[in-house]
């Protein structure tokens, strides 16, 4: 069992850059990084294989959003720039640990969230 914890949500401004991260309590194959907006369906943003050579990312936030992890401390990060009012919504980590696994992946441990504010 893995534990997901998220942090680094806030209010900023449009324009602006937040810093995700999402800390596991052990280890993890594939991280990904969920968001949904009030009145929305939950909607994939990125996500990193175990090697970190496999990323992936929602068309909306390609050139703005970087995914990256660091296996030895076992966390994920979601660098976000460029920030949008449509990119308000709670960003959810969610991750695998199962070996062997390929895109599309489908994940097991799901944190609590954090919530993002962009304002106009």
């Amino acid at each position: 069992q893995v534990q997901l914890v998220e942090s680094g949500g806030g209010l900023v401004q449009a324009g602006g850059s937040l810093r995700l991260s999402c800390a596991a309590s052990g280890r993890t194959s594939a991280v990904a990084w969920f968001r949904q907006a009030p009145g929305k369906e939950r909607e994939f943003v990125a996500a990193i294989g175990q090697s970190a050579s496999s990323i992936y990312y929602t068309d909306s936030v390609k050139g703005r959003f970087s995914i990256s992890r660091d296996n030895a401390k076992n966390t994920a990060d979601l660098q976000m720039n460029s920030l949008k009012p449509e990119d308000t919504a709670v960003y959810y980590c969610a991750a695998d640990d199962r070996n062997d696994i390929n895109w599309p992946y489908e994940y097991i441990y799901w944190g609590q969230g954090t919530q993002v504010t962009v304002s106009s």
